[in-house]
């Protein structure tokens, strides 16, 4: 068994509290050192009170279903020989209402794209079967309630990312100055 830990904080400062006004950026600390913004999603909590451009929960969420998927796909595609040269899912995860009525992450759907390197080139049905191995294997998705689905895209070539943190990050700070200069008077009370 492993513990994992990590450590979330945020601090008020001298922002107002009762009146719902407050930023909702806050970091997490990780035992490596590691430290990363996190805020509301601008889906529940609009722009000043949220940070566009940090990771909130949501898409922390994701981010961890496909990334225990790509470490167990790795594993799984090297222990008969095949060699990844490349692997880009652009997941996609829903919210909506669960059986209890309750909002909830309910569909993770990865859509990973796989370049094969070598001689060994996988069909449609082994690539599947390697996928399907790597999900039964990932403990992220045995982990949650969500239905996690894995759709590979078969027969085109992942797409080379350059470091999508700076574009991302750029183009959120882009939309968040649009955005408050499209609401100057934010009724705080409703985020």
């Amino acid at each position: 068994m492993s513990d994992f830990s990590a450590t979330v904080c945020w601090h008020r400062g001298d922002q107002f509290f009762t009146d719902k006004c407050y930023s909702r950026r806050h970091e997490w600390h990780f035992d490596s050192g590691g430290v990363v913004p996190g805020p509301s999603s601008p889906h529940a909590v609009r722009v000043p009170l949220t940070d566009p451009a940090a990771v909130d929960p949501e898409e922390a969420f994701l981010a961890s279903m496909s990334s225990c998927h790509v470490l167990g796909f790795l594993d799984v595609a090297a222990r008969p020989g095949w060699v990844v040269d490349n692997y880009c899912d652009e997941a996609l995860d829903v919210m909506a209402h669960n059986a209890e009525g309750k909002l909830a992450m309910k569909l993770v759907t990865l859509r990973p794209a796989v370049k094969f390197g070598g001689a060994q080139q996988p069909d449609a049905d082994q690539l599947t079967a390697l996928h399907l191995q790597a999900h039964a294997e990932c403990f992220m998705a045995n982990s949650v309630k969500s239905e996690v689905r894995c759709e590979p895209v078969v027969g085109a070539a992942p797409r080379v990312v350059k470091p999508p943190c700076l574009q991302l990050a750029d183009l959120r700070r882009g939309l968040q100055q649009s955005l408050v200069m499209a609401r100057p008077h934010l009724n705080c009370a409703e985020g």
